[in-house]
């Protein structure tokens, strides 16, 4: 009987002492083993930034799916499961499927040191490269410049959602830095899609650009987007676009939106697949609203949701797109790791929020313990306190209030836990 993939992605979390390296040699040296599937793969549309990827990356995949195109997609971390990582022509990767790579992975690589990210990459570039689709929609796991995906030597497009603080110990303690190393995607002469960005990143993208001779289009310049009544109205230099909002809520959706819209216009598009973009796409954890399952039964009067992002910028979204809602009290149920800015996250939130529980992350060794977590929710001004689990936290709140609006956020890591045990 064959090892599961499980089983597999266990055994390579071993080959190098560090989950986080930044280098591309190693990358380099699996892939000339692997005889260079990253030389044989569809156009690729390579997506970078701090905030925003993922759903910017879900509404490029729904726009070309609608205008007719198989589409390969790889993005991370997963929530449930590693297959979600790897999406197939519309399909996720099969076990089937992802064993045999894993398996090849593993023995072409040998004993040399491999971070976990690294060999999963290269995987996922060899299935994609024996899978027939028309695009491959290509997401940084962590910075740009010396990701494990950042070895595609001229792709069709790259995109650059919003850059922040976040990873400082590992891109660099300024946002110039930072949007440095997210530039790194940059190639060439290929035209790269930014979205707004603060001046000091894009004072860094501009120059990178110039560099490369890579035309930039850029949002407030190449095009623009913004909501007009309950319109999202989009523009360019070819013309206007008048469409629903997206059913991504939020409205940091609008920008993650139009860098889609721009990356699909520049592809050649159609309106209705445009439109596909704004209402077809899915992400999960990014204001989900969990209406069944066990927490679901616990709070049934509730209005649940839950969210994975955690960091400053996050926090600032998460704020905004609450304070829009109709009035209800709220609370949240929080879990972070330890190399988070905690209280970057949770000040903006304080604004708008009534209490906060605090919890530890199950089965996560970088967990922030709950109590540290409510210290520092105190200390910005949330009432806090911290429970056991996220089931004894929502049994504490709905016991003081059947009906109100619960937030279970702060970490992709917990969103993957809920989205597991709540079936």
């Amino acid at each position: 009987m064959s090892a599961s993939s499980d089983h597999i992605l266990s055994r390579m979390m071993a080959l190098h002492p560090k989950i986080i390296d930044l280098t591309l040699d190693r990358v380099w040296r699996l892939l000339a083993a692997l005889d260079h599937p990253e030389r044989k793969l569809p156009p690729v549309i390579h997506l970078a930034g701090t905030n925003g990827k993922g759903s910017t990356q879900a509404m490029i995949l729904a726009g070309l799916e609608a205008s007719g195109k198989r589409v390969h997609a790889y993005t991370s971390p997963h929530l449930a499961r590693f297959h979600e990582r790897i999406r197939l022509a519309g399909d996720l990767i099969t076990e089937e499927d992802l064993t045999e790579i894993l398996d090849e992975c593993y023995a072409a690589n040998g004993t040399d040191p491999i971070t976990y990210f690294e060999i999963t990459t290269c995987a996922a570039l060899l299935a994609f490269a024996r899978t027939p689709a028309d695009y491959i929609l290509l997401e940084t796991g962590l910075g740009g410049r010396l990701d494990a995906t950042n070895v595609i030597e001229t792709p069709a497009l790259t995109i650059l959602t919003p850059i922040s603080m976040d990873h400082e110990s590992y891109l660099g303690d300024t946002l110039p830095k930072i949007a440095a190393e997210k530039a790194g995607i940059l190639k060439r002469r290929v035209p790269c899609v930014t979205a707004q960005q603060d001046d000091a990143a894009l004072e860094v993208i501009e120059a990178t650009a110039a560099r490369l001779g890579a035309p930039l289009l850029a949002y407030g310049q190449q095009w623009h987007v913004g909501r007009e009544g309950d319109r999202l109205v989009y523009q360019d230099e070819t013309g206007l676009l008048d469409l629903p909002l997206p059913n991504l809520p939020g409205q940091h959706q609008y920008m993650n939106a139009g860098a889609a819209l721009a990356a699909l216009r520049f592809l050649g598009v159609d309106a209705d697949a445009c439109e596909a973009a704004v209402t077809k796409a899915v992400w999960p954890a990014r204001m989900q609203r969990l209406r069944h399952g066990p927490l679901f039964d616990i709070a049934p009067h509730a209005e649940l949701w839950l969210d994975g992002g955690h960091n400053p910028a996050a926090g600032d979204a998460l704020a905004q797109h609450l304070a829009s809602l109709p009035k209800r009290p709220t609370h949240l149920i929080c879990g972070m790791l330890n190399t988070k800015d905690v209280r970057g996250y949770m000040t903006p939130l304080a604004q708008v929020a009534d209490s906060l529980t605090a919890v530890s992350i199950p089965d996560e060794v970088n967990t922030l313990p709950a109590e540290t977590t409510a210290e520092i929710a105190a200390q910005v001004g949330l009432p806090a306190q911290a429970a056991a689990s996220v089931a004894e936290a929502l049994q504490a709140i709905v016991a003081q209030d059947p009906a109100p609006r619960i937030l279970i956020c702060g970490s992709l890591y917990l969103a993957g836990h809920i989205l597991r045990s709540n079936g």
